[in-house]
């Protein structure tokens, strides 16, 4: 009954209070206690039982009068000592030396008073406090060692590997399943995968695998995503490590770890070792204001021997990815190391539509929504793209507490990726309203007057981003490269807000910046660099691009002043040309103009089906 009722009570106990149990902590306790009285014997003072405590000078007069018999002196500081007449504690006495009395001991021996001395016994304080550096530098040791020995290993550790081993985990592996499109990539790693299942296989015809493998790509096409895939295939071990996890403030700390890398590779042969981010330790040595013994250098030339030089072995296999190969050190990229460059690319539409389905087989997703269209909508999105589209898709959904997402939210976040969030909480006046309106108005009207624009997507005057509106043009399929006619139109396009505003108001405003360096720089391009204008086929300028910045800085002029003046009335031309087509559409389109300009401020988004169901034109493909 008694153990009923104390499991109840302990049943009822609040499980947030601590649960003290007196048997459990009993060691502790009794430990506590006895150092409190440990400490209290120690600190106490001790009391003098050797007779009654004298003045100095006392004990001097009792010298002269002769009646000290014998004394002991301890430590120089205090006298124990004898009379010859009995006292109240039998002729004991005790007193303290003031300062140092040289002439002490003549004084005794000439009043014939027997005398000897001692030191007082250590305490054992003393003894403690004297042992206790050494002792709490042991204790240090045995700490250090056993987080060593356990694994921690962080005093010891600066020259251990940071790779990351991914093999035999319960978790579901990612494979080339889970990798849409990316063919091209996913056959060149298969190979790779077969030769770690089937060596013999390759061996038996003398053939040799690739050593290292260097995936190229624009940042968020998949590059890890496929080297994971590439180790979930193979069923081999997998180590992962950063580039910028190799170089730390410590000289020769990058190359040891390479070589602490490289020799866990050789351990757990077969296997893969992914460096991501390799353009952080494989720049081009000499590049930088470190000289040629920086840390960076010093990690590089290691790689390079691990895995090409006297004592490399088969069965590791490096991938590494990167998404600046330009400023790679040549000897990575020699046969050798890095011998196959694999070329990750951004998604065409079907691989957009494919990897669309992937991430959207993950959320409840509406029956009316089409995938081919969407995917047909995002032209030049990466896979990181398109993840993050369906992701922010389903994230509206959420917002307006909806069971499946819906086209409606797709467009919204497609919207938000092309043309920046939507600033509905700005206010913004009747008057700024129109000018925006007739700016934005001049740009989507000419899509409908000029033979190689792309098609019309969007047009608004809402804010979104920095830009007070905007006119979004999609293609209509993936294009690679694009001719003459179509810069001349995107030009044209550029200059529509400006002119719309100089027929409406006779002047422009601040809102046309941006418009005017894009047609700008185009149309140099046009000239120095694609060979568009009437001095041929010559590029003009070469980019001066320091190695240790990883980026243009300027441009090396190349050519003579009297070449400049030329390149400048060519870029002259090419506005001139544009800026004038323009002009002559909208004077002759003026009043749909002024329609398309009221109707965005009435509606403030117009679809292209809206805006030619507003101008009165045929729908698309009729």
């Amino acid at each position: 009954m008694s153990d009923n009722n104390q499991s109840n009570k302990n049943s009822n106990q609040d499980p947030k209070q601590p649960n003290f149990n007196f048997k459990n902590n009993r060691f502790a306790l009794f430990l506590i206690i006895g150092l409190l009285g440990l400490s209290i014997a120690l600190f106490m003072p001790t009391a003098e039982n050797f007779g009654q405590e004298i003045p100095y000078s006392q004990f001097l007069s009792y010298l002269d009068e002769g009646i000290v018999t014998q004394v002991k002196i301890v430590d120089y500081s205090l006298i124990q000592g004898q009379l010859s007449r009995g006292t109240a504690d039998g002729g004991a006495f005790t007193t303290r030396i003031p300062y140092t009395d040289s002439g002490l001991v003549q004084l005794l021996m000439d009043n014939d008073v027997r005398f000897s001395g001692e030191t007082s016994p250590t305490s054992p304080l003393m003894i403690i406090l004297n042992f206790l550096p050494i002792t709490l530098g042991l204790v240090f040791i045995w700490i250090l060692f056993r987080q060593v020995q356990g694994g921690g290993n962080k005093a010891f550790s600066f020259g251990k590997s940071k790779a990351k081993r991914y093999a035999d985990q319960g978790e579901k592996k990612i494979t080339f399943a889970d990798v849409a499109g990316q063919h091209e990539a996913k056959y060149e790693l298969e190979e790779v995968v077969e030769f770690l299942k089937n060596p013999g296989r390759f061996t038996k015809m003398g053939a040799k695998i690739p050593k290292g493998v260097l995936l190229v790509g624009m940042p968020g096409t998949g590059k890890t995503l496929l080297a994971k895939a590439t180790a979930g295939e193979a069923g081999v071990p997998f180590f992962h490590m950063s580039g910028s996890d190799f170089v730390e403030m410590f000289v020769g700390v990058g190359a040891s770890r390479v070589r602490d890398l490289f020799e866990q590779g050789r351990k757990n042969s077969p296997c893969i070792i992914f460096i991501d981010e390799l353009d952080a330790v494989g720049r081009t040595r000499g590049a930088g204001y470190g000289g040629g013994h920086d840390e960076r250098e010093q990690t590089l030339n290691q790689m390079l021997v691990e895995m090409d030089g006297f004592d490399t072995k088969d069965g590791v296999i490096i991938i590494a990815a990167t998404n600046r190969p330009d400023v790679l050190d040549p000897a990575l990229l020699r046969p050798g190391r890095f011998d196959r460059q694999v070329v990750v690319d951004m998604p065409d539409m079907k691989e957009r539509e494919a990897i669309l389905r992937i991430h959207a087989a993950k959320i409840p997703m509406g029956t009316e929504v089409d995938l081919t269209r969407i995917a047909r909508a995002t032209p030049g999105a990466s896979g990181a793209d398109i993840a993050n589209l369906v992701n922010e898709a389903a994230l509206y959904a959420a917002r307006k507490n909806k069971e499946n997402v819906e086209t409606e939210d797709f467009e919204e976040a497609r919207d938000k990726m092309l043309m920046g969030v939507a600033r509905l909480s700005k206010v913004i006046s009747e008057k700024d309203k129109l000018a925006t309106a007739y700016h934005e108005a001049g740009h989507a009207l000419l899509h409908y007057y000029l033979k190689d624009v792309d098609p019309l997507h969007k047009v608004s005057v809402v804010p979104r981003g920095r830009a007070l509106g905007v006119a979004i043009s999609l293609p209509d399929e993936d294009k690679y490269s694009r001719n003459k006619g179509w810069l001349h139109d995107r030009i044209v396009i550029a200059y529509g807000g400006y002119v719309a505003e100089q027929l409406v108001y006779g002047e422009t405003t601040t809102g046309t910046q941006n418009d005017l360096k894009q047609a700008t720089e185009m149309a140099r391009r046009m000239v120095c660099e694609w060979g568009m204008s009437d001095l041929g086929p010559v590029s003009f300028g070469a980019e001066d691009e320091p190695i240790f910045l990883g980026k243009e800085i300027a441009t090396h002029k190349d050519y003579s002043e009297e070449t400049a003046k030329k390149i400048d009335n060519e870029i002259r031309k090419i506005l001139d040309d544009c800026l004038e087509r323009a002009y002559s559409v909208l004077r002759e389109q003026r009043e749909k103009l002024e329609v398309l300009a009221q109707a965005l401020v009435n509606k403030e988004t117009l679809s292209d089906d809206e805006v030619r169901l507003v101008l009165g034109l045929a729908k698309a493909g009729a």
